[in-house]
């Protein structure tokens, strides 16, 4: 099984380096940066699916990735590796190319919005003119043409009904907050929840610095507490033993978009369940069972506090029973926000659409 998940990934053009660096970027995501760890996998990968040859072996691609400066000593002669700050961007951009497929880098502000007017970008749209708008807006050419039609070419003249005006485009720029729960049950039950968050996370990461960099994107944890994580740090990202504070995300989430200076932002939340702890009178007041109300009912005033500050949330449950369904109903509702029921592998296709639709449907 663990063959069939990383060999997918290993196009046979490759160069013998190229093809087991795609790999070891994927075990360095599973095993949280553990560069010992991940070479161990790998080694156990090629002695069942011959991923090496006579030619070049798995000694050779360790002096490349140390030559490269993908991994380094952790100190001098102790023969443990850590890896560089190269291999976390290196690690970002394939989660990004698996899941977002490979977009090219765009001009910074690169989001569109459906009004015109007063802009940043001039667009192809033309328009009469009115009074009030800028002289450097009219476009001098078609309002030459449009005289020559008008009035004919004999005695050249202009009105100011000639003129035209080019139209200039809205960017609009986002301020996101990414929350990802690390509570114990995103690794429960034999299935790996955590890791495909981590990817989706480095994606979206990778997404707005290449295409938006202008949009900020900032990453939140949480489990009994919340707490801000730099995106290099996403890498080895670990679930704990914990309960899941979804109030303690949101109130940091709030706190980190009050100072954002954007007007459009939003909170992307990806959980697998329901919120089961909040802190109270310096310490912790949690119920695993079932839906308690004392605690649902903060999140809920909490996300109709977002609604009022126009700060929509959108929840990725990715579990399906039907009493956390309810809860993300309800929390949506109060929010005005949307929600989406998905598996772990369509997790990234999710996000992503929502993240373009919202940067397109939203005007600063």
């Amino acid at each position: 099984m663990l063959g069939h998940r990383f060999l997918k990934y290993t196009p046979q053009n490759q160069s013998p380096f190229d093809k087991l660096f795609d790999i070891f970027k994927q075990l360095l995501t599973y095993t949280s940066g553990d560069v010992g760890e991940a070479l161990s996998w790998l080694t156990e990968l090629d002695k069942e699916y011959k991923l090496t040859n006579k030619d070049y072996g798995i000694g050779d691609f360790i002096n490349d990735l140390r030559e490269k400066g993908y991994i380094k000593e952790e100190q001098p002669g102790s023969g443990n590796f850590g890896v560089t700050a190269k291999t976390e961007k290196a690690i970002r951009q394939s989660a990004l190319e698996r899941i977002f497929g490979k977009l090219k880098k765009s001009k910074q502000g690169n989001h569109k919005t459906v009004h015109t007017g007063s802009g940043d970008e001039m667009s192809s749209d033309l328009r009469d003119y009115q009074f009030g708008d800028s002289v450097e807006q009219i476009s001098m050419l078609e309002s030459f043409r449009n005289a020559q039609i008008n009035h004919g070419i004999g005695e050249f003249m202009m009105s100011e009904d000639d003129l035209l005006v080019q139209e200039k485009e809205h960017k609009s720029q986002t301020s996101t907050v990414l929350m990802i729960d690390i509570s114990h049950s995103m690794i429960l039950y034999g299935e790996d929840r955590i890791t495909p968050a981590k990817n989706v996370a480095m994606a979206l990461a990778e997404l707005i610095s290449t295409k938006y960099p202008k949009d900020t994107l900032d990453i939140i944890v949480f489990g009994d507490d919340a707490w801000q994580i730099e995106i290099k740090d996403l890498p080895y990202l670990q679930v704990g033993p914990y309960h899941t504070n979804t109030v303690a995300g949101l109130e940091l989430a709030m706190d980190i978009l009050r100072r954002r200076k954007n007007a459009n932002k939003q909170i992307f939340m990806i959980t697998d369940g329901k919120p089961s702890c909040i802190k109270e009178n310096g310490g912790y007041y949690k119920n695993s069972f079932g839906l308690d109300r004392k605690i649902v009912g903060k999140c809920l005033r909490l996300a109709d506090s977002c609604r009022r500050l126009k700060i929509p949330i959108t929840t990725f449950m990715i579990a399906t029973d039907p009493y956390l369904q309810s809860f993300v109903e309800e929390f949506t509702q109060a929010n005005a926000g949307k929600a989406f029921y998905t598996s772990l592998k369509g997790l990234g296709e999710y996000l992503f659409e929502d993240f373009e639709q919202n940067k397109k449907r939203r005007v600063r």
